[in-house]
């Protein structure tokens, strides 16, 4: 079991809060809310949701995001917690947008969400001009109550208008992807640098199409933090695993951390060090209608850079020397 400092309870229980807020919002305040239809107190949901319908494509152009949410105190503890930090290595200009890959997922991908979702780590200060947008998964915007947490937070929609609508309407947006996506989670081990990113081109294609700039990055220690049984693919609980994911539109993965105590297990992720290193921009020209040679060859390009930066800094964030990516 890895070293790790022990958590105040209170910083446990901010860390518990923020995987588990997403489901009191769907359980609980949604049925609550709703409930309130057959009270006194109907005007407010019928308000509600009349406004919801009325806004339903904000979510693909451009969001609303609160300055006040990202700066909420929570994130700082969540930070403080493993820590988490950013680490630049090239300045990003305002005057240009930015599509950045995101990897690894991880489980939970904390890394990605206390550097680009919040100001914990000061990104506003670390790349000053710039205004990150992290992408996920569509249908969490068509949850009530839900997309208004994280449009508050300046996270997108993955969807092509959302990201397009990004990428035309102004300069200085960065828009993250996590591009091994939901089936990264199930490679997500300690000690792993496994990558789904061979096959996974269209974001380099959206790149050429808007002469939109790619940004590398790596976020060390993402796939420490917390253990997870794997299953053969063979086994019936990996073909669960699967069909859950087919329905919902992730895995139903089972992990393990460390319990409140020192010495038992539980939801807690590991306290270990999570570092998020954003690489050089790799410059791309605008094509309207790029061939697949040419989505290819900045496809490779864009491995090749990923590759580099983890090179430079893996054995700085604790990785061996040895240490290569895989890419599936």
């Amino acid at each position: 079991m890895p070293c790790f400092k022990q958590p105040t309870h209170f910083q446990s229980l901010i860390l518990l809060q923020w995987p588990l807020s997403y489901l009191a919002i769907f359980w609980i305040l949604q049925p609550l809310f709703i409930s309130l239809l057959f009270t006194s107190l109907w005007p407010l949901p019928v308000l509600y949701f009349t406004w919801f319908f009325l806004d339903w494509k904000t979510p693909e152009q451009g969001g609303r995001r609160s300055a006040w949410v990202r700066n909420w105190c929570a994130w700082t503890h969540i930070r403080d917690y493993f820590p988490i930090t950013i680490q630049k290595t090239k300045d990003l200009s305002p005057e240009h947008n930015y599509l950045m890959g995101v990897h690894p997922h991880g489980l939970l991908t904390f890394g990605a969400f206390c550097n680009f979702c919040t100001e914990a780590t000061g990104f506003s200060k670390v790349f000053p001009g710039i205004t990150p947008h992290l992408a996920t998964l569509s249908w969490f915007f068509k949850i009530p109550f839900v997309r208004e947490y994280l449009m508050a937070k300046g996270v997108c929609s993955v969807s092509q208008p959302a990201i397009d609508y990004l990428l035309s309407h102004g300069t200085g947006n960065l828009v993250g992807i996590v591009v091994g996506g939901v089936g990264e989670a199930l490679q997500s081990v300690p000690n792993t640098t496994t990558l789904i990113l061979q096959k996974r081109k269209g974001f380099v294609r959206t790149a050429l199409q808007h002469g939109t700039h790619l940004v590398p990055t790596f976020t060390f220690g993402e796939t420490e933090v917390y253990d997870q049984v794997q299953f053969h693919k063979d086994s019936w609980m990996y073909k669960f695993q699967s069909c859950f994911r087919r329905i919902f539109g992730f895995y139903f993965c089972i992990f393990y951390g460390r319990g409140f105590y020192p010495g038992t297990s539980g939801l807690l992720p590991y306290s270990l060090p999570i570092v998020t290193v954003v690489g050089e921009p790799l410059l791309v020209p605008k094509i309207e209608k790029p061939s697949q040679e040419v989505v290819d060859k900045y496809h490779a390009l864009y491995m090749d850079a990923l590759c580099k930066l983890f090179d430079r800094h893996k054995t700085q964030y604790g990785c061996s020397e040895t240490q290569k990516l895989l890419f599936l």
